[in-house]
């Protein structure tokens, strides 16, 4: 799979609420419940379900690369 083609799927599931599954630094996951709000070229944009709407931004290579899983419902 390449960034081409995870920014097409991404842009596609706009709208739908997905389950994420962050790995972050020093061994740390994050999981969360949120709405791809927007698709840009390096960054997409999420809003977070149970959080007061917050939004986090990643970039299509924390996908590719596996720090960002997506599990759509």
């Amino acid at each position: 799979m390449n960034i081409a083609k995870i920014k097409e799927n991404l842009e596609k599931s706009k709208g739908k609420v997905i389950h994420f599954k962050y790995n972050g630094a020093r061994n740390q996951i994050e999981e969360f419940d949120g709405v791809i709000e927007n698709t840009y070229n390096a960054i997409f944009t999420i809003r977070l379900e149970e959080q007061n709407n917050k939004i986090k931004s990643f970039t299509y290579s924390d996908v590719l690369t596996e720090i960002l899983e997506l599990f759509v419902q």
